[in-house]
């Protein structure tokens, strides 16, 4: 079975929205996973500042970041193969490796509320 895994840089959050500036190519890679995972294919992504375990714990991550440093990434990996360093996967990569269409990358997650105004 295919795995994917994408190893981040330190940042407060995945998305790209957590901030005064919206990085658009942080949200079209969320959105990306999000979409591949919903579908049950096996994608995960790491960030350093939260992860770092994951990064101590892979032989590729951590030769890349010995040889290059944290500039280095976002690194993906292929089934442990490194298959993009300094830049994250474009769709239509993703869509070649997990056999789907591009345009079925782009589902953004739905957050849904609960509110009970009885409790207010």
């Amino acid at each position: 079975m295919l795995k994917v895994e994408i190893f981040d840089p330190a940042m407060c959050c995945s998305t790209g929205v957590c901030g005064p500036i919206v990085d658009p190519e942080l949200t079209r890679v969320a959105s990306a996973v999000f979409s591949l995972g919903k579908k049950g294919y096996e994608i995960i992504r790491y960030n350093l500042a939260n992860d770092p375990g994951a990064f101590a714990g892979n032989n590729e991550i951590t030769k890349i970041l010995n040889e290059k440093g944290s500039d280095a990434l976002p690194v993906t990996l292929v089934n442990n193969e490194v298959k993009k360093v300094g830049e994250y996967p474009t769709n239509d990569e993703l869509s070649e490796w997990f056999g789907v269409k591009a345009e079925d990358l782009k589902e953004k997650p739905k957050i849904r509320l609960s509110i009970d105004l009885k409790q207010l």
